[in-house]
């Protein structure tokens, strides 16, 4: 698997990541060690987990496979802090005392000495942003982090932190993790450009489209899946005329290369401007060999496929980014 800078880090990262985002919910430890084991297998080296992935248990699992299934330093580990669990009344915590708390307790279940790529789960704008950032600069200078990123933040968001760091950080800011796929391309408007001057990598997550640029569907959506309250609240919502007509484009695209749709929609956002590495996550080792296989791995889009899918899934983006 192709080896890409993690922006102006000296950092490498694999252009595929490993998501784990259902590592301890629907994913088991014996499950989990296979699909790190096909990771790797093909050159995988960027793992992203959270804290709260799991309820806190996908970093355990993370942990007790490193060195098992993979030496600890062939892996480019990555995980987050700030989401909250156990607090009704409060979804995000940025402030110094939670952030390195949170930090010791990640090494802990990692069981490792530090962290390649520590990210700013969300926006708290219940905490000033300088305590926030000091916060991580206090990790870095301990050893304990090498690189800092964020996550979910908007354009401006992202401009704000990559500035603070850049004027009064240790390091600038390594990357930001968004949603981006054909489905969701509202990044391209703010954060995309923020992140591009800032000279910061792009981590897309649900590359797929939740799922749906798949193509499963296409034919419909089953009952079973219909009726479940993570559907309901993930998946249903990139699903509309929109979507299907993207999906449409898209395995008109496939069936033009011989490939999978997954294939298709994965090399599409892989190459976009600024993207680093497309993080898939899966249920199942058999559904995540689909992103890995020697034909995702190495299709590269032809310009004119591109543009096809480009204009199908075209997003709004109006004034004043599109210019008087």
């Amino acid at each position: 698997m192709e080896q890409r800078p993690l922006g102006t880090t000296g950092l490498k990262v694999s252009a595929l990541g490993l998501g784990t985002s259902t590592w301890g919910a629907t994913t088991d430890r014996d499950d989990a060690a296979e699909q790190l084991r096909a990771f790797v297998e093909v050159g995988g080296t960027l793992v992203d987990t959270a804290d709260v992935y799991g309820g806190g248990s996908a970093e355990e699992i993370v942990g007790q496979l490193l060195g098992k299934v993979v030496p600890r330093d062939n892996i480019v580990l990555a995980t987050k802090a700030v989401a909250v669990l156990d607090d009704p009344d409060r979804r995000q915590n940025a402030s110094r005392e939670h952030l390195l708390s949170t930090l010791d307790k990640s090494l802990t279940k990692l069981r490792t000495d530090y962290i390649d790529l520590w990210q700013l789960h969300a926006w708290d704008h219940a905490v000033p942003l300088e305590e926030t950032l000091a916060a991580t600069d206090t990790a870095v200078r301990a050893g304990k982090v090498r690189h800092v990123g964020v996550c979910n933040y908007t354009g401006w968001q992202t401009a704000k932190a990559a500035t603070w760091k850049q004027l009064n950080g240790v390091a600038p800011l390594a990357s930001c993790q968004l949603e981006y796929s054909l489905l969701e391309r509202g990044i391209e408007r703010e954060v995309v450009p923020a992140a591009l001057d800032a000279g910061m990598a792009v981590l897309p997550w649900a590359p797929l489209g939740r799922g749906v640029l798949t193509g499963k569907y296409r034919g419909g959506v089953p009952a079973d899946r219909e009726n479940s309250r993570f559907f309901k609240w993930y998946v249903a919502p990139r699903i509309d005329d929109r979507s299907a007509r993207i999906v449409e484009a898209l395995a008109a695209a496939a069936d033009e290369l011989a490939v999978p749709l997954v294939a298709v929609a994965l090399a599409w956002v892989r190459d976009r401007p600024g993207v680093a590495a497309p993080l898939v996550g899966a249920r199942t080792v058999e559904q995540l060999r689909e992103s890995l296989s020697p034909a995702t791995l190495a299709l590269e889009l032809p310009a004119e496929i591109r543009r096809d899918l480009d204009a199908a899934s075209a997003p709004n983006i109006g004034y004043p980014e599109s210019g008087i």
